[in-house]
């Protein structure tokens, strides 16, 4: 880019963050050089807004974290949901009906603001929230929902992607952030990149204005549509390969590297 973005969009885990689960006092002070320079943060994760809260403490970041794949926007100042882009109930039964009569194996989980709720047979792989509601998928699907969990115990989330894709075609949006087979499913038409280009056209910015950082699939449509796109070192083989620039892995502080390139005076 020949001038510093005006936006930092950058993912969470496995790229700001290391893999200890902590963002390095380089990184928070890459960050802030930003921020001081005059442009916006913006977080955009495939988290869902309960895991966000401690996301101000740890990035020095007290602007907007775009969550669970575009599904929400939250204000990191306060932790509230202040804008929603949900799934609704009709097209999740029917994403999980074709989903379960191709894949029968498959067992289904459900993001709902702060809320999670799954099926009897889903095994999560991080601690379930208290009252988190356990039953037939059916009945967790009364209202609309963020984000649509699919695990498969034996199948990559490579292959998983690539069978549910061919099954649900453009019903809705499919995506993988996991190294185990994971699926994530969002309304159609939203992604990351289109709750951060609303994000962006708000404040009258645009693409061109927008540096963006990633590892995982769930992140190609934002590096897609971003000026600059950044993949860390430890990136996924297909985000490598679509981005403008490959940076240091996320435990060697490649985003911070790359901040302080694009904002340290002189």
């Amino acid at each position: 880019m020949n001038h510093p973005p005006q936006v930092v969009a950058t993912d969470l885990d496995g790229t700001l963050y290391r893999s200890d689960s902590t963002v390095s006092p380089r990184s928070r002070a890459a960050l802030r050089l930003a921020a001081d320079a005059g442009a916006i943060v913006v977080i955009v994760t495939g988290r869902p807004p309960r895991w966000v809260v401690p996301v101000a403490a740890d990035t020095g970041s007290r602007g907007l974290a775009v969550c669970a794949n575009g599904a929400y926007v939250v204000d990191l100042a306060t932790g509230h949901v202040v804008e929603e882009h949900l799934l609704a109930p009709a097209a999740a039964r029917a994403c999980v009906a074709a989903l379960r009569a191709a894949i029968p194996e498959l067992t289904f989980a459900v993001e709902r603001g702060h809320d999670f709720s799954y099926e009897p047979a889903y095994r999560p792989r991080w601690p379930v929230p208290p009252g988190s509601e356990v039953g037939v998928v059916d009945g967790l699907l009364r209202t609309p929902v963020g984000k649509l969990l699919a695990r498969h115990e034996r199948m990559s989330a490579d292959e998983l992607l690539a069978r549910a894709s061919s099954i649900v075609g453009s019903a809705v949006t499919v995506t993988h952030s996991s190294r185990d087979g994971l699926l994530e499913v969002s309304a159609a038409g939203v992604s990351k990149a289109t709750t951060l280009a609303a994000v962006c056209a708000e404040r009258g910015l645009g693409s061109s204005d927008v540096v963006a950082f990633g590892d995982m699939p769930n992140d190609l449509p934002m590096l897609g549509w971003a000026g600059w796109s950044v993949a860390v070192a430890n990136a996924h083989p297909e985000v490598l390969g679509a981005v403008d620039e490959v940076t240091a892995s996320n435990d060697g502080d490649g985003v911070a590297l790359v901040l302080e390139r694009m904002y340290r005076p002189g």
